[in-house]
């Protein structure tokens, strides 16, 4: 839940809430009637609270997986809520107060930094609830809160507002009111029975401490929606189905170059297996991947020699245990566990890179490079290699990878050697060591005294090796990105070099997953296409795929938050500035066969299409591919600069030119 407010923001204009343009789409907010009598509490919850939804996401076997809040806005099924409460990949639901349930058909809008989300149901004559102004609610003044607390649906609390809190950027208002699960997404309202807020997380620290999003988030998504409809959103994160095959349940997601697995599974001890599709490696051979447990109470890990249903082996960390077991059938009885040992170099609550090596008369197994457990069984042959999970575990799993041999975790012995002599004069030191104690404490008082002094040393010089880290990695990093540019500027793979800019601010970042990413989606739009689709056709797919279906658009609230400058996160949130936004497309585009070309125009990055009846189209993809004309342009650049449009202005930028400008605006940010 505490996701969404990882991002730091810079809100550069403020949204004004214009009523009469929103006139019976929304409930219209309206200042206190000093002579209007104000309800009591129990008078203002008989009102609202026809207006107050429960909304749940299903799981696989048709289990509530998730419960929350929400709050009607329009009379026609505009619904208000948290983004996490609607989660990603699931189907919706949302119940009335008079019992009848509806499945969403729509995500209207979503603001991931800020956790907003906007649903829609297909509904008529809803009792919306009024958006207020934040600024029109005081410290102190009492609010009621309405939600579904522990399943308890729609619960009344009454509290104040205790302040104003700016957390990751995101303006929050600090509430003396509990807020529990289920609570997410409920309206905070004034006596009057005005949203001022979303009710989003509960404190911390202090038990009766609660915060709420402010109502203009909601109000300008409302004035620049993204909408995407159900079918597509349920494709969000889900699995390549050309790689991937899953079975007994669980959700397993995809993102970003990572695989997550959450969700029980259906079968004994909630098991869960992700498997690789294609065709059956040959003995002898190798799987390995990087695995993190949100818990190290909970087991996952790998599988090999998998028939796809109940028999596999699996070498996986369990209860900070590494164990190596054979899977004979569906229940315990069937299990047998082949060795469960304690590995001290297994890292509890880190990545931990797992292997195992597959041969004809045994199995390997290895943590981190070190070979835990050999094993002569021989009895399962013949399946395929891929993950499992375990009761429920949380867990993340990167670089997976299948061969003859796979990509070992820790550096090789030549790299070893070059940073030990640079780092020379580290020596591992053994505190339970009884004879290095006596004689240190032979030495008298001030050997303590030294040894902190010491130790502070060692801390210095740890910064400092993260610190080189950090640079060596830049510098590798800029390397690759110069050897991406070292070609004529038409053969510049852009997205490429693109991948390599983010990579600058996130050395775990996997371009060849990202490029994979790309490479599905314009397979997806080609799928789409005619024989012999033009290339006006082409792009009007492109166009109905990227935006209509997918929800790509331009960022408003968090348009400084550097994500919008990583393409690989665009991909991933579908959500960007004009000039990331105009990369994805234009890359996309090339794939499909379409020449498409950078407009590096003035404070506003555009894309232009050179049809072959020599007509241009200039197209905003910040503004979900909107046409422009140049009188359209030119009427944009008088308003920018108060100059007259030139032949300049709109003439194409090359590769080089576009990469610049993106490290210019991570520059620009940092400053």
């Amino acid at each position: 839940m505490a996701l969404f407010l990882s991002r730091n923001i810079i809100r550069k204009t403020t949204v004004f809430w214009v009523a009469s343009s929103f006139a019976g789409v929304v409930g219209i907010p309206h200042a206190a009637d000093q002579s209007k009598k104000i309800p009591s509490v129990e008078e203002l919850v008989m009102t609202v609270r026809p207006s107050v939804v429960t909304i749940r996401h299903v799981g696989r076997g048709g289990n509530d997986a998730g419960l929350g809040t929400g709050f009607v806005i329009s009379s026609d099924g505009l619904i208000a809520t948290n983004l996490h409460v609607i989660g990603e990949a699931r189907p919706i639901s949302v119940e009335l107060t008079d019992g009848r349930i509806f499945d969403v058909t729509e995500i209207h809008a979503t603001d991931r930094n800020a956790d907003v989300a906007v649903i829609r149901i297909d509904a008529e004559g809803l009792q919306p609830l009024g958006l207020a102004a934040s600024s029109s609610l005081r410290d102190g003044q009492e609010v009621v809160a309405i939600g579904n607390p522990h399943g308890l649906q729609r619960s009344v609390v009454v509290g104040r507002v205790s302040g104003r809190r700016t957390i990751d950027g995101i303006e929050m208002i600090q509430l003396a009111i509990p807020i529990e699960s289920g609570n997410s997404g409920g309206p905070l309202l004034d006596r009057n029975g005005d949203v001022h807020g979303i009710l989003t997380l509960k404190s911390q620290v202090t038990r009766n401490l609660g915060f709420a999003v402010v109502a203009d988030r909601v109000n300008a998504l409302l004035e620049n929606p993204n909408p995407v409809l159900l079918d597509r959103w349920l494709t969000i994160g889900q699995l390549d189905a050309t790689e991937w095959l899953t079975a007994g349940g669980g959700l397993w997601r995809q993102r970003a170059g990572r695989i997550t697995v959450a969700g029980k599974g259906e079968g004994f001890g909630g098991r869960s297996l992700c498997l690789v599709k294609g065709s059956l490696p040959s003995v002898p051979y190798e799987v390995g991947v990087q695995v993190k447990l949100d818990n190290e109470s909970g087991a996952a890990g790998l599988v090999v020699e998998a028939d796809g249903e109940d028999k596999h082996y699996g070498f996986y960390p369990s209860n900070g245990q590494l164990r190596f077991t054979r899977f004979d059938g569906p229940t315990v009885f069937t299990w047998n566990v082949i060795e469960d040992i304690d590995v001290p170099e297994y890292r509890e609550g880190d990545w931990n890179h797992l292997r195992v090596r597959v041969e004809k008369d045994g199995i390997r197994c290895y943590v981190n490079d070190l070979e835990v457990i050999v094993s002569s069984d021989q009895n399962l042959r013949g399946g395929r290699p891929g993950l499992v999970s375990f009761r429920g575990t949380e867990a993340a799993f990167r670089r997976f990878s299948c061969g003859d041999e796979v990509p070992r975790f820790q550096p090789d012995d030549a790299v070893w050697a070059q940073v030990e002599k640079t780092t020379a004069g580290f020596d591992e030191i053994d505190p339970a060591n009884a004879t290095l104690v006596e004689l240190l404490a032979e030495a008298g008082s001030t050997a303590v005294a030294a040894l902190e002094l010491k130790a502070d040393s060692l801390s210095r010089q740890s910064e400092q090796l993260r610190v080189l880290a950090a640079e060596v990695h830049h510098h590798r990093t800029v390397e690759q990105l110069s050897d991406e540019v070292a070609v004529d500027d038409e053969k510049i793979d852009m997205f490429r070099a693109a991948l390599q800019i983010a990579r600058l601010d996130n050395q775990e970042l996997d371009c060849e997953a990202s490029l994979a990413d790309l490479r599905r989606l314009s397979a997806l739009i080609k799928t789409r296409l005619p024989v012999d689709a033009s290339d006006s056709d082409r792009l009007g797919m492109l166009d109905q795929v990227l935006f209509s279906e997918l929800g790509f658009h331009g960022s408003r609230g968090d348009y400084y938050n550097r994500s919008n400058s990583y393409v690989n996160e665009v991909l991933d949130d579908r959500e960007g500035i004009p000039i990331t936004l105009a990369v994805v497309y234009m890359e996309l585009a090339k794939r499909l066969g379409i020449e498409i070309h950078g407009i590096g125009f003035p404070g506003h990055f555009l894309v232009r299409f050179d049809a072959t009846d020599g007509d241009s189209e200039w197209i905003d993809v910040f503004e979900r591919g909107k046409r422009l004309t140049r009188e359209n342009l030119a009427q944009r650049h008088l308003e920018q600069t108060g100059e007259p449009l030139n032949d300049s202005h709109l003439e194409a930028s090359t590769s080089r030119e576009i990469l610049s400008r993106m490290l210019n605006n991570l520059l620009s940010i940092a400053i």
